[in-house]
């Protein structure tokens, strides 16, 4: 395959990719806390976003945002990882973590007015614990870092009670070949901050395979900082449920930082201004394809004799309806006056920002002014 063999080394799967059930007695046990009902609901987190996501594409296809970021592929670490928070936590996320964006109670057709670039911040993090989309590739590791361990010193962390909470930090396999990514594993082991960073590893930092980026699978890169980590099936949401679940409660605890690297595929492009087809080869789609997350839960759903008819119809309708509301959102949004990029740049009047808004209205105003000397 394109972006040379896969390396499945240590691998936890709970799910093989025909939805049968593994067993992996280091991790039944915390599988076993998933009730159907957490199952259909992981289910319905996957299915109602790729509606979204889908529609997002289109809707960037027909020029209504300037960029799209797809998740298609890698929703099931993201709904896994997700369903194992708790309200005390707090989410880092990159820039495709839609799922777990929907599971924090996101209403993610608001979140298309960062792609239309009408805000930076569409919602607020204090209120879901889910901080705001990071497009400086590795740049928000370092920044999640901090934050745990600023939980850390103020005793949210290690009390044994449900209120402890860690931070959890998503990435792709490309951030790890940032400086910042480095310097936050630095600063997260030596002051044993509470963190699970979770590295999607989805083959590709846009055209570069994960081969060319590590000699190693990344898991490994904990290592050398002490950190202990663990290897999962990306597309196996149980799996990620569970290696996710250990990997919080080791960090609530009191005991440090984990790394996870989830193994999944990035079905789609990098961005929407990404043409895949130019650097990878359609059999590796296909095996991908054959092991989508989506498929795999409904088949294993499906053989225990959980997946009733009126719960598919109405996940459908949903994401019918999460597609349409998307739609007619962004259509409705006017376009800001331009002088709103001043606005919120800093939390307090800005010097050096004012004399910039005063300079841009003036600039402006010259256009009206030669229009009425016309």
């Amino acid at each position: 395959m394109a972006g040379g063999p896969l390396d499945t080394e240590g691998l936890v799967t709970l799910l093989d990719h025909h939805g049968r059930r593994q067993s992996d007695e280091r991790f039944d046990d915390l599988a076993s806390r998933l009730a159907p009902s957490d199952l259909r609901d992981m289910y319905r987190a996957m299915v109602v976003t790729r509606a979204f996501d889908d529609a997002a594409m289109a809707l960037q296809r027909q020029g209504e945002l300037g960029l799209w970021v797809q998740s298609l592929g890698q929703e099931g670490i993201q709904a896994g990882s997700g369903k194992a928070l708790r309200a005390s936590d707090y989410v880092f996320p990159s820039y495709r973590e839609h799922v777990v964006a929907y599971q924090r109670g996101l209403d993610l057709p608001q979140m298309l007015r960062l792609f239309r670039g009408l805000e930076h911040g569409p919602w607020d993090p204090s209120e879901i614990g889910f901080h705001l989309y990071t497009l400086v590739i590795g740049a928000h590791t370092l920044h999640a870092t901090g934050y745990a361990m600023g939980m850390d010193r103020d005793g949210r962390v290690g009390s044994g009670t449900e209120d402890d909470g860690a931070v959890i930090c998503y990435l792709g396999d490309g951030a790890t070949s940032q400086g910042d990514f480095n310097e936050a594993l630095t600063f997260a082991a030596v002051t044993n901050a509470p963190i699970v960073f979770l590295i999607q590893n989805n083959q590709w930092a846009i055209s570069e395979p994960t081969t060319r980026q590590s000699r190693i699978p990344l898991v490994h890169r904990a290592d050398g900082f002490g950190i202990p980590s663990m290897r999962v099936d990306g597309n196996d949401p149980i799996a990620g449920y569970a290696v996710t679940s250990w990997a919080l409660e080791h960090a609530r605890s009191g005991n440090g930082p984990v790394l996870i690297e989830a193994l999944t595929y990035r079905m789609g492009a990098h961005t929407s201004s990404d043409d895949p087809t130019k650097y990878r080869e359609r059999a590796q789609e296909d095996y991908w394809r054959e092991r989508d997350p989506i498929a795999r839960l409904e088949s294993y759903l499906t053989e225990i004799g959980e997946f009733p008819e009126e719960f598919v119809a109405e996940i459908e309708a949903e994401g019918k309806e999460m597609a349409e509301r998307a739609r007619t959102l962004v259509r409705s949004w006017p376009a800001p006056p331009a002088t709103s990029m001043f606005d919120h740049v800093y939390a307090h009047p800005h010097a050096a920002v004012e004399t910039e808004r005063e300079w841009f209205e003036r600039y402006e105003s010259s256009f009206t002014d030669t229009e009425a000397a016309r």
